[in-house]
């Protein structure tokens, strides 16, 4: 048999290594952040489009909307390895119109919107592709410089 020998050029190789032992902490919990905080964001969006707007006769003086214009983000939590942010809307009866309730008269049942839980269980389907795009550009960013 044959004696077989290679060089290999691991440079190339160490220079990689060096760049990614520069995404350092501070880095990578500023990345998870402006991830979370973009999930919220769509998350918010889709909330608010799905969030009924009252329509209320113009004799009454009342118009539509406070629910939808309500909806806010809260700060991001970190608690361990778990972030976590609230999507908010303090108007009293935003729990009704999400989760339904009965009637005045208590005779009946006025179904909810599920304008939140709708868009959170969409939003759980698209999370992975949203964060594989985004980090995939934050470690070609990183590596480029």
């Amino acid at each position: 048999m044959a004696n077989m020998k290679a060089k290999i050029n691991i440079k190339g190789l160490k220079e990689f290594q060096q760049k990614l032992e520069k995404l350092n902490e501070a880095e990578r919990r500023k990345w998870n952040e402006t991830a979370v905080k973009e999930l919220a964001a769509r998350l918010l969006a889709k909330t608010i489009k799905r969030t009924p707007v009252g329509k209320y006769p113009k004799s009454s003086g009342k118009t539509g909307g406070t629910l939808r214009r309500n909806w806010t983000v809260g700060n991001v939590v970190k608690n361990g390895n778990e972030y976590t942010v609230e999507i908010i809307n303090p108007i009293e009866y935003a729990p009704y119109v999400e989760f339904g309730h009965r009637t005045a008269d208590h005779q009946g049942w006025v179904n909810g919107h599920f304008m939140l839980t709708i868009s959170e269980t969409e939003l759980q389907k698209d999370a992975p592709n949203i964060l594989l795009n985004k980090l995939n550009k934050f470690v070609e960013e990183a590596l480029r410089s």
